[in-house]
């Protein structure tokens, strides 16, 4: 049987991969978010799953915003990098995992959720900065296949907090049905506060963010009670993607291990940060 073995919250902000991409980390605008990055790093390098479900959101590159699905699952074999305008980003393409896929969006499905299926499916910054984040250094290839699960974040009325957590507990009793013996990793991306545009723009609410940081650990149950509004209020227009990451936290047990956390203010106007849990907590 497969079972998850560890979930990681991260910010998915294009600057990360582009600092990254330019051996820009050392510098004094970037060397705290990457120092706090390392500790996770150094742990994950020593936990590294058979498979990881990455929960993110595409912005406008793969999916036309004339046909948004509220959640969809790549099956593919292998997931080209986007071009997001400026050429793919310089890392290696993502390799799927189709078996375990399709048995996930076979699952869902049956549990009630309507999930459109991605057999091609270019991936953006969305889901390869939180790689790299996991990994700087892949080489020619990422260390594990990864699963693409989508959720829209960008059109109202986007999936309530509520619904995203129901996924997540639907996904890891989803993985936990899958007959081979697989470690799995889930990725929950996105936020913390921040607003790109509107009267608003750079809006970061740290008081929030540490609230949000303490309870996706203890208390995840209280964040599915905040509306879509609550959400944009109090984390700006795109913190609202932190509906994503109670998507990983649902797929997790209730009782996890906090193994490290790192909060940053500010990367490109965002408030930015990781959280790394160990599901294994029985053990």
């Amino acid at each position: 049987m497969a079972e998850i073995i560890w979930g990681l919250a991260t910010s998915h902000v294009p600057s990360i991969g582009a600092a990254m991409d330019n051996g820009r980390t050392s510098e004094p605008y970037w060397s705290p978010l990457f120092d706090g990055y390392a500790p996770a790093r150094e742990w994950m390098a020593k936990n590294t799953p058979d498979v990881a479900i990455v929960v993110y959101n595409d912005h406008a590159n793969a999916i036309d915003l004339d046909v948004v699905p509220t959640f969809a699952i790549g099956t593919a074999d292998l997931y080209p990098v986007a071009d997001e305008g400026w050429g793919p980003r310089p890392v290696p393409p993502v390799r799927g995992a189709p078996a375990l896929s399709e048995h996930l969006v076979e699952e869902l499905i049956d549990a009630g959720f309507d999930i459109t299926i991605c057999r091609e499916l270019e991936v953006d910054h969305g889901l390869t900065v939180p790689m790299s984040v996991y990994c700087p250094d892949p080489g020619a290839a990422w260390p594990c296949p990864v699963i693409p699960v989508i959720v829209n974040v960008i059109q109202h009325p986007q999936p309530t907090a509520a619904r995203c957590y129901a996924l997540g507990k639907a996904l890891g009793q989803a993985v936990r049905s899958f007959p081979e013996e697989l470690q799995v990793a889930v990725f929950g991306t996105g936020g913390m506060s921040h607003q790109l545009a509107g009267a608003r723009a750079g809006l970061i609410n740290e008081p929030f963010d540490r609230m949000f940081l303490r309870a996706i650990e203890v208390d995840p149950v209280s964040l599915t009670e905040l509306t879509r509004e609550d959400y944009v209020r109090e984390a700006g227009s795109e913190g609202i993607e932190l509906i994503m990451w109670l998507v990983m936290r649902g797929a997790l047990d209730e009782q996890i291990i906090r193994v490290h956390e790192a909060y940053h203010v500010p990367a490109s106007n965002t408030a930015a940060a990781l959280a790394l849990f160990d599901n294994r907590a029985h053990s």
